[in-house]
């Protein structure tokens, strides 16, 4: 008589590869800080990450951005052929908005989160130590690659961070 063996598919671990904007041009008198685009140090960087993550086989699953310009054009550079996922939120965003953003579509994969400081750097330490106050350390076009948990929300300190890397 035949045995049946149930086969338990294994779950894609998720994880957050958290992405600082590269160096952007310099606020010119009456210009809007949303509207400084990449210096040419920032376009060299955006491109270094591209091929770091490319060196590595990171393949990303979703991305939410902000819809800044040296935001946008980090991860069109960075993230080539993923679809970007604009979200004006990520401007200016707190660490709890934007562990509520990533939170909300948590998917399988690999999620890219591209915006600014000082959220992004409060989010790394708010996942990986459960607390957001004072950190100070994503340099521009800094990287940080975070394991989250594979089910279930995600909540402070439930991350541990796999790369921190920065051209």
């Amino acid at each position: 008589m035949p045995r049946h063996h149930r086969i338990h598919k294994a779950a894609i671990p998720r994880e957050l590869l958290i992405l600082r904007h590269a160096h952007a041009e310099p606020l010119v008198g009456g210009g809007a800080d949303f509207d400084r685009p990449l210096s040419k140090e920032g376009e060299r960087e955006a491109r270094a990450v591209r091929d770091w993550i490319a060196r590595h086989g990171f393949k990303v699953a979703r991305s939410i951005v902000s819809p800044a310009v040296r935001a946008r054009r980090t991860a069109e550079v960075a993230l080539p052929g993923v679809v970007l996922g604009f979200e004006s939120k990520v401007y200016e965003a707190t660490p709890g908005t934007l562990l509520a953003l990533v939170d909300a579509g948590a998917a399988e994969g690999i999620t890219a989160l591209v915006g600014h400081n000082p959220g992004l750097e409060q989010l790394v330490a708010l996942l990986s130590e459960g607390r957001s106050e004072d950190f100070r350390g994503l340099p521009p076009a800094g990287v940080a690659r975070l394991a989250l948990p594979d089910a279930g929300p995600i909540e402070p300190a439930t991350g541990r961070i796999l790369d921190f890397w920065w051209p």
